[in-house]
């Protein structure tokens, strides 16, 4: 169904399109990147590519049955205890399991490939997919946040190695 791969420097112009095309969908659930995120994207890729080089953090795009862009899944170290998950998918793809399956995967590679013990995740209480998604991977709720202004829910999972 779904393919997740690790960011390279080749995937800039399908992720660029990506997010362009659902700029208008992110931000009616999570705050828009703003203007500079994509008149600074070139330089902005090569820095995560430098930090994914260094071990830092860990960027994935989801491609679909054709190959194509369809979502984004980053592990991003929160502090020494843990790395916080993020996801977005495209408008096409949202409610066909694109996300759950994505963010199965990128679990997988946090405990084999990365070695990582822990993932942490929040999402706004009204983000009733993306709690969903969390939740059918074996995240639990363990406390609440205000995320831009709204009453919001933080996650974690414990990761069990190889």
């Amino acid at each position: 169904m779904v393919t997740v791969e690790r960011l390279r420097a080749d995937h800039a112009p399908a992720l660029l399109a990506f997010e362009r095309e659902n700029r208008a969908w992110f931000a009616r659930s999570i705050p828009d990147r703003g203007d500079a995120y994509f008149a600074e994207f070139d330089e902005r890729h090569r820095v995560l590519l430098a930090e994914q080089e260094a071990g830092l953090r860990h960027f994935h795009v989801v491609l679909d049955g054709d190959g194509e862009l369809v979502g984004r899944v980053n592990l991003v170290r929160a502090d020494e205890d843990g790395h916080e998950l993020g996801y977005r998918v495209a408008e096409r793809a949202a409610g066909r399991g694109v996300a759950t399956a994505a963010v199965a995967e990128v679990c997988r590679l946090a405990a084999d490939a990365y070695g990582l013990t822990e993932l942490r995740a929040v999402t706004t209480v009204d983000n009733r997919a993306s709690r969903a998604v969390l939740e059918r991977n074996a995240f639990e709720t363990v406390g609440t946040l205000t995320l831009t202004g709204r009453p919001g829910l933080r996650y974690r999972r414990l990761l069990t190695p190889p």
